[in-house]
């Protein structure tokens, strides 16, 4: 989808209308028995998130993960500056749609990642003198927060402005060298303009302890909150390895920045590494935020270790096949979750969703979901459906849909209990009105 900045407004409101219905209806099953990560995390007041690539929502193992496990979602590279405004004043947004209306009709808040950042820049920013740079940054801030207006819990409105070493300094980048140290600031007041609901975050990496990167973000925020700059939230990466371990400060740093009256949240979180020792320092973590009570969740930086940054070093809680690590049984476990330990790879009751177009004609097509019950018996399942827009479903059988704008949860009519292994489907008929793509499966929750 293009789009230009007077339609942003417009197509805001729709995209809420789509999702808003659903936006409770995840996880409920889940919740109940605190056997998940989300659910174990909303019994301690917190959420817990994975980054989540548009691409791989397709990937039935993938979308089932992400929808049984997590409370929130953060777009991994679809709402940086590239890929949503890559000629000024143009916005492509449809796969940031993807990971927002995905995530909503499931019930997961979205992060917003993000507005201001030196890296990932399409080539024309960097063109701009200082006072089309302002207006540039500005418009785009107010292009984005304005079409997601209402469906993003927090933003991470400037990532990554200060340099590593000793210095404390703020990082070359076009924004600093032709605007100064106040485009921050602008930043934060021109987004909480754009959208008061949401919080308003900085991020940053290698600031997890106590050092001259997290000094300078301290004296930054803490300023900030003297003068009333709009600021509700700090973003502390925690990307670790052996070279960079887990600070034995971590703890007292967050909470420091929770004195100054800021909301901590664990953002990016990975740890390369394997078995018990990876789970130790997953244990560390989880336990630093429980212990601070103005951290308000964590956010891994993906769901499986064969599709993250790096992959190397296998530093997420789900391996290649999606089973359970042992770091995954330690965060349930600091979480006060009740999953059993004893077996890391059982999903409990589980099932996939995979889509195939059985028919397709001129002004149509056939579509089919095929749902399949993981390793347990299930006795009932439900499965989302989300349509490319203008399409619409003329017919639907084997199923009972419910609806929010584009978005279709569909549960069983006849056909909900199912043995381990055994699979059934739905099948609907797609009025095309002029545009053949593929719908997006968001997976199956199964009870």
């Amino acid at each position: 989808m293009t789009m230009t900045l007077r339609c942003l407004a417009r197509t805001a409101a729709a995209g809420l209308v789509a999702v808003a219905a659903l936006a409770t209806a995840g996880h409920t099953a889940e919740a109940e028995a605190a056997d998940t990560l989300g659910s174990a995390a909303a019994g301690q007041g917190r959420y817990f998130g994975a980054a989540v690539a548009a691409n791989h929502l397709g990937e039935a193992d993938y979308a089932a993960t992400l929808d049984r496990e997590f409370t929130s979602a953060t777009p991994e590279n679809e709402m940086k500056w590239d890929a949503t405004e890559p000629s000024r004043g143009t916005f492509t947004l449809a796969a940031a749609d993807r990971v927002v209306d995905h995530a909503r009709s499931r019930g997961m808040d979205v992060r917003g990642h993000t507005l201001v950042w030196h890296s990932q820049l399409p080539s024309w920013v960097g063109a701009l003198g200082a006072a089309d740079l302002r207006t540039a940054m500005n418009d785009h801030i107010n292009g984005l927060m304005g079409h997601y207006k209402g469906q993003i819990h927090s933003w991470d409105v400037v990532n990554e402005a200060f340099q590593d070493g000793g210095s404390g300094a703020r990082r070359s980048s076009p924004f600093q060298d032709r605007l100064g140290d106040g485009f921050i600031e602008e930043a934060f007041r021109t987004a909480r303009a754009a959208d008061p609901a949401a919080r308003l975050c900085y991020n940053d990496y290698n600031t997890d302890g106590v050092n001259a990167k997290s000094n300078a973000v301290y004296a930054m925020v803490k300023d900030f909150k003297s003068r009333g700059v709009p600021i509700d939230c700090v973003g502390f990466q925690s990307h670790f390895n052996s070279a960079s371990p887990v600070p034995a400060d971590y703890r007292q740093n967050l909470q420091r920045f929770a004195d100054l009256g800021v909301d901590v949240q664990i953002t990016e979180l990975d740890i390369e590494g394997s078995g018990s020792a990876q789970a130790a320092n997953y244990t560390k973590v989880t336990d630093a935020c429980l212990a601070v009570d103005r951290c308000t969740g964590i956010t891994v930086w993906g769901v499986t270790d064969k599709y993250s940054w790096r992959s190397g070093g296998t530093p997420l809680l789900f391996d290649g096949d999606y089973r359970k690590k042992p770091a995954y049984d330690a965060v349930l476990t600091a979480l006060g979750g009740s999953g059993d330990p004893g077996d890391p790879g059982d999903p409990g009751a589980s099932c996939t969703a995979a889509y195939t177009r059985t028919a397709d004609w001129g002004s149509g097509y056939n579509g089919q979901v095929t749902i399949t019950a993981g390793d347990a018996p299930i006795s009932s399942w439900t499965a989302t459906v989300v349509l490319p827009s203008p399409q619409s479903v003329s017919s639907l059988w084997n199923g009972t849909p419910t609806w929010a704008g584009n978005v279709m949860t569909v549960s069983p009519s006849w056909n909900g209990t199912l043995a381990a292994g055994a699979s059934t489907s739905f099948g609907f008929t797609v009025a095309k009105n002029g545009s053949g793509a593929a719908p997006t499966v968001g997976g199956c929750t199964a009870s």
